[in-house]
């Protein structure tokens, strides 16, 4: 997308603008990824993930009751977003867009092995106890031997790679830039099956991808939908309705999924851009309750609620089982943060300067903050044994604990 007329900052004059931008791509054929020029509220704009350089709000005042602290840090290199780390039993993999790709100790924070694809990566690890796999701008995907990090194997799918890989059951899931996913036999990279489906004409460009589990894949859609298909055979179990595009223009219609939806015994739950919150039964895909908030930047939950960060940067608990309203914290609305994660008892958010701000899980009260090393994280946090774990874009790994 081009720079060079970037909407004005306020008012229904950038609104017009933003509209105008749109019908001009729309003109030039075939569908668009829109991320620069979403309306949404100033207070949250996803132009801080590709390096907004307006300032966010001032911290907010605090008087803390938890204290959280670094477990380990282990330089990575420099990443966007779309790179995440991934979190197995015994390993950690970090990926950076120079092409390294790093195995670290979960419980030490000490490099195990570090390899380079020789090329610049776009997305990525995805891994299981054999491969690691990462991927490119130009639609290579790369694996690795996951004990000692000698290549393996390389393929090609349709475009860009967009997301880091889930690797399951012997099958590597690649997400690509045009929306499909492409399946890959994890011993050698063969073809095993191509899901697709057609895009709507303006969609929000998706870093999450899906997650695997129990045989399943599961990731939401532009224009709304969270699907689950087998990983062996790409046979889609069910599809379902996180939101339903609805307006008058293009961009009013946009209701994209884009971040990961959350799986547990029972349900699994997703949220829509100018949608809402669904969750689903986990087997047979049906609605088990809905909430209309609006969201870019994921899920987190425990054994009673819901969180979710919406897009004017508020965080709330919903009731797990019925979707309630349990509180609202809005006091990080100008710091531009990402999407919760549990961090111990608390839950937490990282910011664009790369500051952890803790709420109480029970009642959203903002009790503390950790600085690291003021850059933004370049996912939403994973979680990591009771902490929280994120890599920076200034290619920091961060595991944090809290009490």
């Amino acid at each position: 997308m081009s720079r060079a007329a970037r909407p004005p900052r306020a008012g229904a004059t950038r609104r017009v603008r933003v509209v105008a931008a749109a019908l001009a791509l729309l003109a030039l054929g075939g569908c668009a990824t829109i991320y620069e020029y979403l309306p949404v509220p100033p207070s949250f704009s996803l132009r801080w993930l590709w390096g907004d350089s307006r300032k966010p709000g001032p911290l907010p005042e605090l008087t803390p009751s938890a204290a959280a602290s670094i477990n380990w840090q282990a330089a990575v290199g420099k990443a966007v977003p779309g790179f995440a780390p991934l979190v197995l039993s015994d390993a950690v993999y970090a990926a950076s867009t120079d092409g390294g790709i790093s195995r670290i100790d979960p419980a030490t924070g000490r490099t195990v092995w570090r390899a380079s694809a020789t090329r610049t990566l776009s997305a990525g690890p995805g891994a299981d106890g054999n491969v690691v796999v990462v991927g490119t701008d130009k639609g290579d995907v790369l694996a690795f031997d996951a004990s000692n990090g000698n290549p393996k194997w390389t393929a090609r799918v349709s475009t860009e790679i967009v997301s880091p890989p889930r690797v399951a059951d012997g099958v590597v899931a690649v997400f690509a830039g045009d929306g499909s996913i492409h399946a890959l036999n994890a011993a050698d990279g063969s073809k095993k099956w191509v899901f697709q489906r057609a895009a709507p004409a303006l969609t929000v460009r998706n870093f999450a991808g899906g997650v695997s589990t129990r045989g399943g894949l599961f990731f939401g859609t532009a224009g709304g939908r969270l699907l689950a298909i087998d990983m062996l055979t790409g046979i889609t179990g069910w599809d379902a309705a996180v939101a339903n595009p609805r307006g008058a223009t293009e961009l009013e219609r946009i209701a994209d999924v884009t971040s990961l939806p959350v799986v547990d015994q029972q349900q699994v739950c997703a949220v829509a851009y100018q949608g809402r919150v669904a969750c689903f039964d986990v087997t047979r895909g049906n609605l088990n309750w809905s909430r209309d908030v609006s969201s870019l930047t994921g899920l987190a939950v425990d054994a009673r609620y819901l969180y979710v960060t919406d897009d004017k940067g508020a965080v709330h608990a919903l009731d797990k089982a019925t979707g309630a309203s349990v509180w609202k914290q809005d006091r990080l609305a100008a710091r531009k943060i990402g999407g919760p994660q549990l961090v111990g008892d608390f839950v937490g958010v990282v910011d664009v300067e790369g500051y952890l701000h803790l709420m109480s899980a029970t009642n959203g009260a903002y009790v503390g903050r950790l600085a690291t090393d003021g850059t933004a994280p370049t996912s939403q946090p994973a979680l990591f044994s009771g902490s929280a774990l994120w890599q920076s874009a200034g290619g920091n790994l961060y595991a944090v604990t809290a009490k």
